[in-house]
């Protein structure tokens, strides 16, 4: 694993960790929910997205992957927290990229992944 990739991933990672301890409780917050999947979500998956295309695939660790996916989870556990929603996440972030490609918007990637907010 190339160092850029790794210090991204732990930036993104305490980043997830800061902003689940600093989320207000008394949803819902809109605004706080949009912010999340911009400064959070939608950079990490992106970051899965980099570097899966663009000819050279780059090989993670297992801890690597696992540290990645967990930070993308914790990110969606906040955007539902915004809602009043425990979402507890255990997605894929295959799944989540796939979505972020399909739909170039990051809210509708995770509002499809997760289904919050309820339509």
């Amino acid at each position: 694993m190339s160092q850029p990739y790794h210090d991204r991933i732990r930036t993104l990672s305490r980043r997830a960790e800061q902003a689940r301890e600093s989320l207000d409780p008394d949803p819902p917050d809109e605004e706080r929910a949009m912010a999340i999947l911009r400064e959070g979500f939608g950079p990490t998956v992106a970051l899965y997205c980099e570097t899966r295309t663009g000819g050279s695939l780059v090989r993670f660790s297992d801890a690597e992957f696992e540290r990645l996916e967990r930070a993308m989870n914790d990110w969606l556990d906040c955007y539902g927290a915004c809602y009043g929603v425990a979402l507890d996440g255990t997605y894929s972030i295959r799944a989540a990229a796939e979505l972020l490609v399909d739909t170039h918007n990051a809210h509708d990637a995770a509002a499809v992944l997760t289904g919050v907010p309820e339509q």
